[in-house]
């Protein structure tokens, strides 16, 4: 067993991981990943009594991504798919494609816990800077399409940070794709409050600067010119009372825009 030592928000690489694993366990889960649970089941820590039951949301969210991620692959074979803050998420694993390219950048204190189980090659490269950092730029070829994802990432900035990054990408590659999830404003103020917000009594979430709600989604694409699209897409929970809960929420039109969601801009 492999110890760990994270504190803040690469901690959250670790409750995303138990979710991952936990639905990938299940005969009936909704994604194959074999990978999470290997480093799931190596690492000693007591992820129930940080993150209580496992849910289906972080499994949905991955397998989100990866279903826009493998259309994107199949329209463009020697693509480059940028995974920022991508912690202990295991997609490549998940994908068969040897032509496209993987990159994942992350702050080095997650990418060092991430090289002890995932290991860096010449189709999959690892960068070892803040997302925000745009050092990482010059490592990905101009005039190749990319896909960038950031799960779990943008909430824990601030929304000036968000907006800048997106355009210096948008500004530096020719074309491609943006996708992120986010959270409503209220969970942002709650876990910005000197209360915080407790997911069990012994782990509160970090700060998520950064909320929007659904109907605001919109206005993302006034950030650039060059935005062709942006598109919500929201959570389906395959199954269960979190399934039931969620789609009753998505279905009343006074709550419904106050509902974590993942957008995709098209640029």
């Amino acid at each position: 067993m492999t110890k760990v030592d994270l504190k803040d928000v690469p901690e959250t690489m670790l409750w995303t991981l138990y979710n991952r694993a936990s639905e990938a366990s299940r005969q009936d889960a909704i994604i194959k990943d074999d990978k999470a649970i290997e480093i799931y089941q190596s690492i000693e820590y007591d992820y129930e009594k940080s993150f209580g039951r496992a849910d289906q949301s972080f499994a949905v969210r991955s397998l989100t991504f990866d279903q826009e991620i493998s259309a994107f692959i199949k329209a463009y074979p020697e693509c480059y798919i940028i995974n920022l803050g991508e912690g202990l998420e295991t997609q490549r694993f998940r994908f068969t494609s040897d032509k496209a390219t993987w990159v994942s950048v992350d702050l080095p204190e997650a990418m060092e816990v991430r090289e002890q189980f995932i290991k860096p090659d010449k189709k999959h490269l690892h960068i070892a800077v803040s997302a925000l950092d745009r050092q990482w730029f010059d490592t990905i070829p101009k005039d190749k399409p990319v896909f960038v994802t950031a799960q779990g990432l943008f909430m824990y900035l601030q929304e000036k940070e968000v907006k800048s990054l997106v355009i210096d990408m948008i500004n530096t590659f020719q074309q491609g794709f943006i996708m992120f999830d986010t959270v409503p404003i209220w969970i942002s103020l709650i876990t910005s409050s000197s209360i915080g917000l407790k997911k069990t009594w012994n782990y509160t979430l970090p700060k998520m600067p950064w909320g929007i709600n659904r109907n605001q989604i919109s206005e993302v694409k006034n950030w650039s010119d060059k935005i062709k699209r942006v598109r919500e897409i929201p959570y389906a929970f395959p199954r269960g009372l979190q399934k039931y809960l969620f789609d009753s929420f998505l279905l009343t039109p006074i709550l419904n825009r106050y509902a974590p969601t993942m957008v995709k801009v098209e640029f």
